[in-house]
């Protein structure tokens, strides 16, 4: 397996990582927290063994930089970005869900809607990734710098958070929960990189996420098939006839 993972985000400045990059072929995919590259990472192992990748947990707001700065090669992350300069494949969308201790009257519903969290204190946190217009329910006094920093909150029974499920699994505590949140924005993951870097390890990465098979050859030059020629037929000899000759008389 070649895949390792790192839990920050690597300085552009010289290190181990980078001089590995210098020597040699090496593929760097930076992830936002609730994201999972585990999968394609394996797949990328069967399929490019000679190639390190890395995978580099970044805070959300810092993944689409990580690119633009050539800090790595390809991030997962969460729309909407800025894509000037960027391609931009969405994957996936995850459903959204409330987070709220154990013992709410919530945990006793099967989903909740924004109208239900009308006289419920939401939490806001700055790396918030859902795109809310007007949050419903009413506002704590300040916002929370991170979602783990939100969840700790709730824990401590200061208000609800609205995030998506990946991230409510990221965070899970025996003493919080959380059902789905309907008629709410839901987040959307997407695969990003630098336009003018679609290079041929960036196309491998698509083709995997994308879930093409190692013979596909979307994205490379296509190669002419091997014509065998076909052996020349030889003729079929005939067999030699028996001699005849004449029947002897009887003595």
């Amino acid at each position: 397996m070649t895949a390792r993972v790192a839990s920050a985000r690597p300085a552009p400045a010289v290190t181990p990582g980078n001089l590995t990059r210098m020597t040699g072929p090496h593929f760097t995919l930076a992830y936002v927290p609730g994201a999972t590259p585990g999968k394609w990472a394996r797949i990328w192992g069967e399929r490019r063994p000679e190639v390190p990748l890395d995978l580099v947990q970044v805070p959300p707001g810092e993944a689409e930089a990580t690119v633009r700065d050539r800090t790595a090669d390809a991030a997962l992350l969460r729309l909407p970005i800025d894509r000037t300069g960027l391609h931009a494949i969405p994957l996936y969308t995850e459903a959204t869900v409330i987070v709220v201790p154990k013992d709410h009257l919530f945990a006793a519903a099967d989903e909740v809607t924004p109208g239900d969290l009308t006289d419920e204190v939401l939490l806001h946190p700055q790396d918030d990734t859902l795109d809310w217009p007007q949050p419903p329910g009413r506002p704590a006094l300040e916002r929370p710098g991170t979602t783990a920093d939100a969840i700790e909150l709730v824990a401590a029974g200061v208000g609800l958070l609205v995030v998506p499920q990946s991230l409510a699994r990221l965070h899970h505590r025996r003493d919080l929960t959380y059902r789905p949140l309907l008629e709410a924005p839901q987040s959307q993951v997407a695969l990003s990189w630098l336009e003018e870097e679609t290079t041929d390890l960036m196309e491998t990465f698509i083709g995997i996420v994308r879930g093409r098979t190692v013979n596909s050859t979307r994205g490379r030059p296509q190669q002419e098939p091997v014509k065998r020629k076909k052996p020349a037929k030889q003729p079929r000899a005939n067999p030699p006839h028996p001699r005849r000759g004449k029947p002897r008389r009887r003595s």
